[in-house]
């Protein structure tokens, strides 16, 4: 069943302010990330204990900005559906994305079925720790 006026405006709402909050975190996170320099994590007195940790500490700031960038980009890209009058139809078979489903996912580009498809046609075997 389509999306009402109704869901649709209550979509964009949640779209919007979620890429409302998001745009902040990065900001927030990007200067903490400059704030945070190597020798401030590090100490003054350097191991590789606190090297490793600095490096961490590092990565995983780096990590949480670019999983955000791509969160943005998902909300960017749901919004542009939305103004093409796309937004709620899957990509892949053309039927109606249900509300239930937008409402937990609001960027989804797939209906319930096709998702479960695509993550099991590009799904990576595990790969080897060792």
């Amino acid at each position: 069943m389509p999306l009402t006026a109704d869901q649709i405006e209550q979509l964009k709402r949640i779209l919007e302010e979620r890429r409302r909050a998001l745009f902040a975190e990065t900001l927030e996170d990007m200067a903490r990330a400059r704030e945070e320099t190597f020798s401030a994590v590090a100490g003054a007195v350097r191991d590789s204990g606190d090297e490793a940790q600095a490096d961490l500490i590092a990565d995983l700031d780096q990590a949480e900005v670019a999983r955000e960038v791509r969160e943005i980009r998902d909300i960017e890209a749901a919004q542009a559906r939305l103004a093409a009058g796309t937004y709620g139809v899957c990509a892949d078979c053309g039927a109606d994305i249900a509300f239930e489903r937008l409402m937990a996912y609001p960027t989804a580009k797939r209906c319930h079925d096709c998702q479960r498809v695509y993550e099991k046609t590009h799904a990576h075997p595990p790969e080897s720790k060792l």
